[in-house]
């Protein structure tokens, strides 16, 4: 899904892409910062927690494929069980100091306690504080919770999609709509199920799905 108003996927991110194909000794270091709650944290079923098949390792291969000479650090900032007010606090002193050239905020699973209002300003204050040094941002909407009713506009997971899916269209910031990708996947005939390593949290399929999304920003 492409939101009237957010960034294009082919041209958001053409700078970092073109510094990532520039090759040594010209080249530089490349920072990305992945901040949230326990799925970008690689949180699988707790307490187990599998970095090397979740979404931002398989961001970093992604990358490193495309852009074989660069030096790109993806950072995971992510902390199991923080929703957005929480992550808003540290984003200076954890995100920022990293000084990346692109942020991931992905709360939207946790933020479901925090309600809409809230998170709405925790979300606007990161995105802001962001943009203010250049950085460039993408957002993603909520991963599945089984528990859920997923298919109910009026059910919260949803609600906190949309609201992530109208700032990314106010700010035209990037938007990985992984609640768009997973239903995708069970409208082919996947289950759910087959996806998840817990009510919660994808497996490691589930977050190539997550990854798949993120990666159609670097061309």
């Amino acid at each position: 899904m492409t939101v009237s108003g957010t960034a294009q996927p082919g041209s958001y991110l053409s700078d970092f892409c073109r510094m990532a194909r520039v090759e040594w000794p010209a080249n530089r270091t490349l920072n990305i910062v992945c901040h949230g709650h326990s799925v970008p944290a690689g949180y699988f079923k707790t307490p187990d927690v599998r970095t090397f098949e979740s979404y931002p390792h398989l961001l970093h291969l992604g990358l490193k494929s495309r852009f074989p000479h660069a030096v790109i650090n993806v950072i995971v900032t992510a902390i199991g069980g923080e929703n957005s007010p929480a992550g808003a606090l540290r984003f200076g002193r954890d995100v920022l100091s990293h000084r990346p050239e692109v942020i991931t905020l992905d709360y939207g699973l946790n933020d479901r306690r925090a309600g809409l209002d809230a998170a709405l300003g925790a979300w606007k204050t990161m995105i802001e504080e962001a943009l203010a040094r250049d950085i460039k941002i993408i957002l993603l909407t909520p991963s599945p919770d089984v528990t859920a009713a997923m298919t109910d506009p009026a059910d919260p997971i949803n609600l906190h999609a949309e609201q992530i899916r109208k700032l990314a269209a106010e700010y035209h910031l990037g938007l990985a709509d992984s609640q768009e990708a997973f239903g995708e996947a069970t409208s082919a005939g996947r289950p759910l199920d087959s996806l998840m390593s817990q009510e919660n949290h994808p497996n490691h399929e589930g977050h190539r799905l997550i990854a798949d999304r993120l990666l159609r920003w670097f061309p």
